[in-house]
């Protein structure tokens, strides 16, 4: 049995899955032909209460053009320095947009409108990029999976609309936040101006994430996707992959929640562990005492066919998923109890 904790991205489709998509109604995408992508993308944005919504193969692509449709080269976006569109999406915020990061030091990949708005540079003072955009992720992968207070993020909103600047939603793990507090898809909505959802993590789809919008925003968005190389034909197929998971796996990610948070109780009682981040959702993230060696951790847990990511100066994550069974959680706590 292997238990593969790297992330939520290593899950496959399941039966009930790969039968809706092979069984798809499809057509050209390019040409906005296929029937099921527009059911997709029509019902993301009417859950959320937007006009529109777009499919792209990537979170980053999505992402990417978000930043493309709220800024022109030169501009500033303010963004944590946890954030994916800072770490994880290859400096793509430079090379696509021709824009820098304004990083905010927060807590756990979160700050508050304070801080946006003492990030905010003068747009009368031509020395620095002017700021145009404020960017969030919910929940935070870098900070182990943490739910925003939305009380907070509607307070930034209040910051973004004094000062003109626009406000988007990396949502790469939004279900995994609306499964764990009381908001909806539509209170997100009428909030950020412009929402990416990722349908390949919580959800257990193969791929596909979904840029959601207004028409003013959105207006620019397929365009800025062709440019970016993702235009595709018959992807009904995929995005009924997503169709599926919307119906059938919304309702379990409550279950992931509950795995990771008993991982962390179990690994909380090990004297080998120095510290456990708070755990909202299905991300784990520790750190081991200065005396155990990262790597030969690492290696005794592989030996034990349990992969998770080392994330360096001794800090570890786990993430549980759609294809962590429960036989697979008994036996992880099992080996971390022995350990």
């Amino acid at each position: 049995m292997i238990i593969d904790l790297r992330s939520d991205t290593v899950t496959k489709p399941t039966k009930g899955m790969l039968e809706a998509m092979m069984t798809a109604e499809v057509g050209d995408d390019v040409y906005k032909e296929d029937p099921t992508v527009n059911a997709l993308e029509q019902r993301l944005a009417k859950m959320f209460g937007k006009d529109q919504a777009l499919f792209f193969p990537t979170g980053s692509m999505a992402n990417q053009t978000a930043l493309k449709l709220h800024t022109n080269p030169g501009e500033q976006v303010i963004c944590d320095k946890y954030a994916h569109i800072y770490n994880y999406e290859g400096g793509g915020a430079s090379f696509n947009s021709g824009i820098s990061c304004k990083l905010i030091d927060g807590d756990r990949g979160m700050f508050t409108a304070a801080q946006v708005a003492e990030s905010i540079n003068p747009p009368d003072f031509y020395h620095s990029p002017l700021t145009t955009l404020v960017e969030v992720e919910n929940t935070t992968n870098k900070g182990g999976g943490a739910c925003w207070d939305f009380a907070e993020l509607q307070r930034i909103k209040e910051v973004c609309d004094a000062h003109n600047l626009g406000y988007h939603l990396d949502g790469a793990r939004l279900w995994n936040a609306l499964a764990n507090t009381n908001e909806t898809a539509k209170d997100y909505g009428q909030l950020f101006d412009t929402i990416s959802v990722c349908l390949s993590k919580g959800l257990g789809c193969p791929m596909g994430s979904v840029l959601i919008g207004n028409n003013d925003v959105m207006k620019g968005a397929l365009r800025v996707r062709k440019i970016l190389g993702g235009g595709m034909r018959q992807v009904g197929y995929v995005a009924a992959a997503g169709v599926y998971a919307l119906d059938h796996h919304m309702d379990r990610l409550a279950e992931d929640h509950k795995k990771a948070n008993e991982i962390g109780a179990v690994l909380e009682e090990m004297s080998i562990i120095k510290k456990v981040e708070p755990i909202d959702t299905n991300i784990v993230i520790f750190e081991l005492e200065p005396h155990v060696d990262e790597s030969e951790f690492l290696k005794q847990l592989s030996d034990s066919d349990i992969h998770i990511i080392g994330m360096g100066s001794n800090k570890l994550r786990m993430v549980t998923h759609l294809d962590y069974t429960d036989e697979m959680h008994d036996r992880l706590l099992q080996i971390l109890n022995d350990f």
